[in-house]
């Protein structure tokens, strides 16, 4: 008789820990481990939150759906594995910085209680990554090389390239000897050249170690006891994935706007018909920012909570420090600021004003550029619009601050740090008590970002790291700055694609490998990717030329939607004009890395303010 599905809530300690017998497994047809550094920063100011938040109820890490078709010992992932295999990377790295705290507690007497729970903490992961028994812990302490093959979890995943990476970390003793045991990219430099399973094991080692003994045992019992998942296991396959479906694209979560609409309509008592009214138009209008991606009502709440805060200065400390823990929404308005939400009628005027002011400046190129990066970049423009009513608004006030915010926001795309670490996070919870003061002149935040920046990091470093920057976020600043530097407009058209001069796939690739000047398909992929080897093109054209040679992308008329000839961006443009009298062009690695190198100096240029001396 088929098993039914068995959903059960766990504590993440309760769900990581398998008896001997069970591994999680990632399934053949799974994709590669894809989280990133920025989903880990995400995963740990959620953490933070929770625990800063000092609430009772459990903070819920969403549902995960495992498949047990063939076997009950073969825990098959179908919807969890990107959360599972990070909570274990989490783990490895909350590891050893037990291991310090316990060696940094071990001798103080008024630390023995502190010191005990920081040695059941350890012993819960060592059981939890290596099935240790009791027994087994001695040993492993004297001899780490002692620990049983890791078989937590098995990844049978073909579209994942380096498996191994996962192992050596969790095999590894200690942070020296997990960075020897993973891959090396070839090609790539610094934290670039390793897969994201040691990028995000380093983020989080780098975190940790930042935090006290007493830190340290709150987290990890935070973590483990009071952070949850709900478990679902199948004992079909099918079942299992027309679940993960189903939940992916028809669930229903209920939103902290939910919340508190519910609260504002029952403090709305004397006038219904008038809070409905506006909250209605708040909803249409909110309608509108969200089919452009801009924001949600959330995303709304959210940024009115930052203007508060930071008109009230709430998160500078007596001491005159800067607090970033931020309340979640639902308890910041319900909790913390509930007079806000006494005055129903004049709370949704105040978003009605702020969403007012996105619909107005939705359209402003550097808006539209900004809007391409990390999505806090938003918080900071909000804030600076609060010091206008709407109709006061200018573009050119605007455009000054998101210059101002984009330098520091393309630092952010360079360096190996997460937004929520001090350099980016406090700063700009700092910055952000100026920006919402209409008393306080835009130049002063200019001099204010500039300063830290030529404080905080090194003008070649961050040329160094554009030129090995491989993402699409600085194809868009790039498309800006050569526009500005030639005195030309620069915008965005309604469709538009990220083009690969030399393409990455195609008919004709392997010619096209061949004038490049590459030497085989390993090197070919090393430059592919390089910011020299992508501009912006209008969708139309690039879907119909993607895949074409050089000299026909910039020798074929628009008209016929398939060259660069016309386009209404300055890079496509500048290349027709600079090769127009070569009979046979072609695009090399010589060409890539020449141009890559340009772009570098020019965002380097313009993060560190100097007059750019490349076009």
């Amino acid at each position: 008789m088929a098993k039914n599905i068995d959903p059960k809530l766990k504590k993440i300690g309760e769900y990581l820990k398998l008896d001997e017998s069970s591994s999680f497994v990632i399934p053949e047809y799974q994709r590669a481990y894809s989280w990133e550094t920025k989903h880990c920063d995400k995963l740990w100011q959620d953490i933070e939150a929770f625990i800063e938040s000092g609430g009772n109820d459990p903070y819920f890490f969403g549902t995960i759906i495992i498949n047990c078709q063939y076997n009950d010992t073969k825990l098959s992932l179908i919807d969890g594995q990107q959360r599972t295999t990070t909570f274990l990377l989490l783990l490895k790295a909350m590891l050893l910085r037990l291991n310090y705290a316990i060696d940094e507690t071990a001798n103080d007497k008024d630390s023995e209680r502190l010191h005990a729970v920081l040695t059941i903490k350890r012993n819960t992961i060592l059981k939890i990554l290596y099935r240790a028994k009791d027994d087994d812990i001695f040993d492993i302490l004297e001899d780490f090389s002692k620990v049983k093959d890791v078989k937590v979890l098995e990844n049978l995943s073909n579209n994942e390239l380096h498996k191994k990476d996962l192992i050596g970390i969790l095999k590894a003793p200690d942070f020296l000897g997990a960075e020897i045991s993973v891959t090396k990219i070839r090609y790539k430099q610094k934290n670039n050249k390793y897969t994201n399973y040691f990028r995000n094991f380093k983020f989080f080692y780098e975190r940790l170690i930042t935090l006290s003994s007493t830190k340290i045992k709150t987290f990890a019992e935070n973590f483990l006891e009071k952070c949850e998942i709900i478990e679902i296991r199948s004992w079909n396959v099918d079942q299992a994935i027309t679940m993960f479906n189903s939940l992916n694209s028809d669930g229903m979560p209920l939103l902290d706007a939910d919340i508190i609409s519910a609260q504002l309509y029952s403090n709305a008592a004397n006038d219904r018909k008038a809070f409905n009214e506006k909250w209605e138009t708040l909803l249409v209008k909110v309608n509108k920012l969200e089919q452009l991606k801009i924001a949600d009502i959330d995303v709304i709440l959210m940024q009115y909570m930052y203007i508060n805060r930071a008109r009230k200065a709430e998160y500078i400390t007596d001491k005159g420090s800067i607090d970033v823990i931020t309340p979640g929404l639902r308890r910041y308005y319900t909790e913390i600021n509930k007079q806000l939400l006494k005055e129903p009628l004049g709370l949704c005027e105040e978003l009605l004003r702020l969403v007012d002011m996105w619909l107005k400046i939705k359209d402003y190129p550097l808006v539209k550029l900004a809007l391409k990066f990390n999505e806090n970049i938003k918080l900071y423009i909000a804030s600076f619009l609060s010091r206008y009513k709407v109709d006061d608004i200018i573009e050119n006030a605007v455009r000054q601050i998101c210059r101002n915010l984009l330098k520091l926001f393309a630092v952010l795309e360079l360096v190996d740090t997460g937004y929520s670490s001090s350099k980016f996070k406090t700063f700009l919870f700092g910055e952000n008590i100026k920006l919402v003061d209409e008393n306080v002149d835009v130049f002063e935040v200019e001099r204010d970002i500039d300063e830290h920046i030529s404080k905080n990091w090194d003008m070649e470093e961050i040329r160094k790291s554009a030129s090995e920057y491989e993402k699409n976020i600085l194809v868009y600043l790039n498309e800006y700055l050569f526009a500005k530097n030639k005195g030309l407009e620069f915008m965005l058209t309604e469709k538009y694609d990220i083009e690969h001069i030399m393409p990455s796939s195609g008919k004709n690739i392997a010619q096209i490998q061949m004038d490049a000047g590459m030497e085989n398909a390993e090197e070919f992929m090393s430059f592919v990717s390089k910011l020299g080897n992508k501009i912006l093109l209008e969708e139309d054209i690039n879907r119909s030329i993607g895949n074409e040679w050089f000299r026909t992308k910039i020798q074929t008329s628009i008209t016929n939607k398939s060259g660069y000839k016309d386009s209404k961006y300055a890079i496509a443009s500048n290349l027709v004009e600079t090769y127009r009298l070569d009979s046979k062009p072609y695009w090399t690695k010589e060409d890539i890395n020449k141009t890559t190198e340009t772009i570098a100096n020019r965002i380097s240029d313009f993060v560190f303010q100097k007059e750019s001396s490349t076009n």
